[in-house]
């Protein structure tokens, strides 16, 4: 949308083009406070000066933002999504603040990440600590999760997610594939067996996880047909570590991601199985906000992490080719 004279005329006909920008970072301090009264003393504005300026805006956009009551304040729909559009209108703002002042000569700042536990520890850490290295203006917050989080809504810069991503204003780098693959240990496969088709799996002690969905049915895929196979769980753990870790022992056949099973492979303490019914592989990939400018500190971190996290995706694939 282009700023034309015309737009500005409409908006001081609605009586907030002065302080547009103004009302929207109080609308936010709101949000983030929870009420009204935290919002004036944060911002250290008046609290009538507050709640009329809400209701000015409420009145020019004619939609109700906010419902309050003598014990709540609540946001309606169309106000919660309001409320992140703002955010990223006054974060495009104080980027290019930084621009114009020069801030962005150099990287410099605080960004906030977020990745899988596991991955997360595994690949993510060490690219931040040397990124840190490299980069001693910037401030990093990793936070460890396999909860999906909400970028805007937590204000996350970045997030490196595996699996099919759900459509979104977020931008994705592709970074490579991760395989879910089916494995045992060389001594459990050589008393019991190898699966040859997933339904032998119903022979089979199993080692069950629910980080990978249902602990008792497990999903393959032969060609273009899905198929669900009902398995005995022997043993049924929170996490897919304490599964491969079992495994190893010899309890019986679980399933994991190939970055969580890649160390094992490696010293040859699992075997894979059913490799032609495995699912489809899935994507991981960088997602991060698709704001006009993109800050120097995120750019210098994408730059310098992605080529970094892609060698890893090919150095993981190769141990279970």
């Amino acid at each position: 949308m282009r700023y034309t004279l015309p737009l500005l005329e409409e908006w001081r006909e609605g009586g907030i083009v002065k302080d547009l920008i103004e009302t929207m970072a109080i609308l936010v301090a709101v949000s983030d406070g929870g009420s009204l009264s935290n919002a004036s003393r944060a911002l250290k504005v008046p609290l009538a000066t507050i709640s009329r300026k809400i209701s000015e805006l409420e009145a020019h956009l004619n939609v109700k933002l906010i419902t309050r009551s003598t014990r709540s304040l609540n946001f309606t729909d169309s106000g919660r999504s309001y409320v992140l559009m703002c955010r990223r209108i006054l974060d495009d703002v104080r980027e290019a603040e930084r621009a114009v002042t020069g801030e962005y000569q150099s990287p410099k700042g605080h960004l906030t990440i977020t990745a899988p536990i596991v991955f997360g520890r595994l690949h993510v850490l060490p690219v931040v600590t040397k990124f840190l290295q490299a980069y001693p203006d910037v401030d990093i917050k990793l936070f460890l999760s396999d909860r999906s989080v909400d970028l805007l809504e937590e204000k996350i810069d970045l997030a490196l997610r595996i699996g099919e991503l759900p459509n979104s204003s977020l931008l994705a780098v592709r970074l490579g594939v991760m395989r879910q693959i089916t494995c045992g240990s060389p001594d459990y496969l050589e008393q019991f067996g190898q699966p040859e088709t997933p339904a032998d799996l119903k022979k089979h002690q199993c080692i069950t996880s629910t980080i990978l969905g249902s602990a008792s049915r497990w999903t393959y895929w032969n060609g273009k047909s899905k198929q669900e196979v009902s398995v005995h769980s022997r043993l049924e753990v929170s996490n897919a570590e304490a599964a491969l870790e079992a495994a190893v022992q010899g309890i019986g056949i679980t399933r994991a991601m190939t970055y969580q099973a890649a160390s094992f492979m490696k010293k040859r303490q699992l075997d894979v199985v059913l490799r032609n019914f495995e699912p489809a592989p899935w994507p991981v990939n960088l997602l991060h906000a698709s704001g006009r400018i993109i800050p120097l500190k995120l750019r210098a971190f994408l730059d310098f992490a992605a080529p970094r996290l892609k060698s890893d995706l090919t150095r993981i694939a190769s141990v279970f080719d």
